[in-house]
């Protein structure tokens, strides 16, 4: 495999400091100026100067879109700039960003960003949003430095990223008033970590994704000792990942995921494919080593696939013996089904995905066969049940054995259970607790651990997408409050080339259009007159099958044609038509078949 240079036009950031914010000229006596007794200083600057301002632009109310900022006086942090996938009612839309109105103004107050891992959720954003920032500094580890360089190529467009590499061990980053050091956590991806924010208010935590994984594949364990460490130094709040808040006792470890890969694999006379995420890295390694102890070649599907494993081989996150990897058809055709795995995307069932074209019949030269084990190496995110049972059904209709999280420890989540968020909290001992990185529901349940281990309800902060915390100083202490205030979250959404311009407006005659079809009414008219040339064209799309309801077609061409060229009084106006055709034509459409298309009328003028 030929290495790529992942780090060019990468930095990397030492142990000691570095000022990116407005450097303060430095006061000496000769410089010094006296005032008289009673002079009162003119406030220059606005009322929020000495206030700290912690809010989320997406991450309070869905999984994914994550991004929280930070701000004091004229500097700004950002931690993580992620992406959110479409709803179920969010036909046609590939993903979708925060909202940075609020930033846009404030773009030369931005002193850096900083990523905590490489998942898209966490860092999908960050190639549509940097260059409309003025690209700020990019703080990060080395694997997910190469992740977010590789996705920005995709922008061929947009200006190099400015990335620096920091050590969660060592590093440590002054950005203007803020000064920041990290603290290494487990998650399903290497390189992950949490941070630390020394503010003039006091020091503000963020966990990133976590969990407490003390034997991980391919990672160093949890730094216990350092957010002891931090803890002990005093932490003002703490902003925790809620994901899993919602399940009691301990995340599963990686290593004990690997006994059930072992097991599949002893049991299985056939082939074994494996479907996962494609950043699920630490899984990738699991499932390859274990095919090499069992002499086994395995096959990665997926362009994701293959580029974040590239990524991560390069960079030593991966260890792949030479000659395991099938490298194309011929090659996996010729080895005996015995001697292969298979690992692509596809375990939440997405349409493209490597999975759902195994079991449709639509891939290229992989075709389900009896004795053939299929592995959902991954739980099912909230919202796509039925479609990864519509898989397991397919599966099982070609005589494949299904292996699935249900029955058998083959995944281990990525993000902290109860007792382990206790023990983090017992870690840090915040003075307040605000649950980030879930639903609302799932941040409220974070807030109920936090409280059964000590944390007064008054400070437990549970905010929506944009709504300001405030932390100032009374009378010698600091004192948070979840304001009213909040700043602009609309979804902006990603589709194809298009950023932002697909509206509510859109989405919903999009719904609308998937749900009850479509009616086109085309007539053509004089232009002078308005009167009716011709007989009038009907078109019916996802609504009723034109042959089958000509009576109702008649009948809307007879309703058009008494509406045309009817209105003499005012003269003729198009738009006046269009809308009373859409209206009478849509009552006439409901009142025989209670439903409502959308009413598309057509006026062409001759």
């Amino acid at each position: 495999m030929m290495k790529k240079n992942y780090s060019q036009k990468i930095k990397s950031a030492g142990t000691g400091n570095r000022k990116t914010g407005t450097r303060e000229p430095r006061r000496t006596k000769s410089s010094t100026k006296r005032y008289p007794k009673n002079y009162r200083a003119k406030k220059t600057y606005d009322s929020k100067e000495n206030k700290l301002r912690v809010f989320a632009l997406g991450g309070l109310e869905e999984v994914g879109r994550n991004m929280s900022v930070l701000e004091y006086g004229n500097d700004i942090i950002i931690i993580d700039m992620g992406l959110q996938f479409p709803e179920e009612d969010m036909p046609g839309i590939d993903y979708i960003i925060p909202d940075i109105t609020y930033l846009k103004k404030k773009a030369k107050n931005i002193r850096g960003v900083i990523i905590t891992h490489g998942h898209y959720d966490h860092i999908g954003a960050i190639s549509h949003l940097c260059p409309q920032l003025g690209n700020p500094p990019i703080y990060t580890a080395k694997l997910t430095a190469g992740l977010i360089k590789k996705r920005h190529e995709e922008y061929s467009k947009k200006n190099p990223l400015d990335i620096t590499i920091v050590d969660p061990e060592k590093s440590k980053v002054n950005l203007g008033k803020f000064s920041v050091e990290f603290f290494r956590v487990n998650h399903n991806i290497p390189d992950s970590f949490g941070v630390a924010v020394d503010t003039p208010m006091g020091v503000i935590a963020h966990t990133g994704d976590f969990k407490i994984d003390l034997s991980p594949i391919g990672d160093k364990p949890i730094n216990l000792n350092r957010i002891a460490q931090i803890g002990g130094r005093g932490v003002l709040a703490l902003m925790a990942d809620s994901t899993d808040a919602g399940q009691s006792g301990h995340q599963l470890s990686e290593s004990e995921i690997t006994g059930s890969i072992e097991k599949i694999f002893a049991e299985s006379k056939g082939r074994i494919i494996f479907g996962t995420f494609a950043s699920l890295l630490n899984r990738i390694q699991q499932i390859i080593t274990v095919a090499e102890e069992n002499g086994r070649r395995v096959y990665l599907d997926g362009r994701s696939m293959n580029n974040n494993v590239e990524i991560a081989q390069n960079l030593g996150y991966i260890k792949i013996k030479k000659g395991t990897l099938i490298r194309d058809q011929k090659e996996f055709k010729r080895l005996p089904d015995h001697k292969v795995a298979v690992v692509g995307t596809g375990a939440q069932g997405e349409k493209n995905a490597v999975l759902n074209r195994i079991a449709m019949g639509e891939h290229r030269f992989i075709k389900v066969k009896p004795g053939d084990s299929v592995v959902f190496s991954s739980s099912v995110i909230p919202g796509n049940e039925r479609t990864v049972q519509s898989l397991k059904d397919a599966f099982y209709r070609q005589k494949a054995k299904v292996y699935h999280y249900q029955h058998m420890d083959i995944h281990a989540g990525g993000h902290a259970k109860q007792e382990d968020l206790k023990l983090i909290i017992h870690l840090f001992k915040p003075k307040y607790f605000i649950p980030i990185e879930a639903n609302h529901f799932m941040l409220q349940i974070n807030g109920q651990v936090a409280e059964s281990v000590g944390i007064p309800k008054e400070n437990i902060f549970i905010a929506n997408n944009g709504q300001i915390i405030e932390f100032s100083k009374k009378q010698n202490q600091v004192v948070g409050k979840l304001t009213s205030e909040k700043v602009p979250t609309e979804y902006v959404m990603v589709d194809g080339l298009g950023v932002g311009d697909v509206s509510a407006v859109v989405l919903r005659d999009r719904r609308m259009m998937s749900e009850d079809g479509m009616f086109v009414v085309i007539a053509t008219v004089r232009k002078k007159t308005g009167q009716l040339v011709g007989s009038p064209d009907i078109i019916s799309r996802g609504f009723v099958f034109m042959k089958e309801s000509r009576e109702l077609i008649e009948q809307a061409r007879g309703l058009v044609k008494k509406i045309v060229g009817k209105d003499k009084k005012h003269g003729f106006d198009p738009m006046l038509l269009k809308n009373k055709l859409r209206d009478h034509v849509g009552d006439l459409l409901y009142k025989k078949t209670r439903r409502r298309p959308m009413v598309m009328p057509v006026i062409i003028e001759v």
